[in-house]
């Protein structure tokens, strides 16, 4: 397909300048894309324009992903070709969308998200703040400092790691203990940060930093004085769990599902945590999070009927 390399690389101009897409978003677009290409070039070497892709042929592609990957990324690399081809039918760059003429379901398996238990946070925090009082020089103190207000804010908020390492200034305002945040597609939120301790680690944290947070214009920074990465965070999660001796697997974004679960068990409702985690919806948290739900839906009904039980 000759036309291939130029229409795909007019698409990814088209999300970068129009559709305003991240950069994230824009690497995986072309990943997926080019990864059609080569695999289309290597059966269907015939092929001489997109125009002449059919649903049987994106059939046999999409039989291939199956081979390869997991439901959840065969889901995603379709959405990144349904939207290619939907560009490319609205520009008139082909005659008709062969999506149009596919019926595409497939059930993925229900992957519970993956929770820390709280003594292991609580032992993941005590390692850090053992290192904080216990550190030889100021230097490693003010490392160990950084380390918590970086975990505290993550547990205690629910957000994403990107969303946390870009976090500016003026993003964060302690006296009133909010905290914007612009997650997936620019979408706002506004969170508060209720916990007094980590407020208090927070405002150390800055008192520390400061300069360093002024010239980078983002809250959180490396040893190096340089914005914070998320490959930093996941390294000093690791860091921690040696030390303390966890066994866990521990990532950034199981900090966030934590997050989600204690706020469910603890009767909040769905659509706000919805919000405070920045979902586009609140029936994808509903779905995400069903079996705690259906825990405190359980508990509910039990509690409910051991009143009626004492009350007959």
């Amino acid at each position: 397909m000759h036309d291939f390399n130029f229409e795909m690389n007019q698409y990814l101009t088209y999300c970068r300048t129009q559709k305003r897409l991240d950069g994230k978003t824009l690497k995986a677009y072309r990943i997926d894309l080019t990864q059609f290409g080569v695999s289309l070039a290597a059966a269907f070497p015939s092929l001489s324009s997109i125009s002449e892709l059919s649903p049987a042929i994106l059939e046999s592609y999409i039989a291939t992903l199956h081979e390869q990957f997991k439901p959840k990324t065969v889901k995603r690399k379709l959405a990144s070709l349904k939207a290619f081809f939907h560009y490319l039918d609205y520009r008139d760059r082909i005659v008709s969308n062969p999506f149009n003429k596919l019926h595409i379901k497939f059930r993925e398996p229900v992957i519970l998200p993956k929770t820390i238990p709280l003594p292991t946070i609580e032992l993941l925090l005590s390692s850090i703040y053992h290192q904080y009082s216990h550190a030889a020089t100021d230097f490693q103190r003010k490392n160990a400092l950084r380390d918590a207000a970086v975990i505290e804010l993550l547990f205690a908020t629910g957000i994403r790691i990107s969303e946390l390492c870009s976090i500016t200034p003026d993003d964060i305002n302690l006296s009133n203990r909010t905290l914007l945040i612009f997650g997936k597609g620019s979408k706002e939120r506004l969170l508060q940060i209720g916990n007094d301790d980590v407020v208090h680690t927070l405002l150390e944290y800055r008192k520390c930093y400061l300069p360093d947070i002024k010239r980078t214009n983002r809250f959180f920074v490396n040893q190096a004085g340089r914005p914070l990465s998320d490959q930093y965070v996941r390294r000093t999660i690791r860091k921690y769990c040696s030390l303390a001796s966890i066994d866990m697997h521990i990532t950034p974004h199981m900090f966030r599902h934590t997050f989600a679960t204690m706020a469910l068990q603890n009767g909040v409702d769905v659509k706000t945590v919805s919000s405070m985690l920045g979902h586009y919806s609140a029936g994808f948290t509903l779905d995400t999070y069903a079996h705690v739900t259906t825990d405190a839906q359980l508990k509910a009904a039990q509690t409910m009927g051991n009143i009626l039980s004492r009350a007959v």
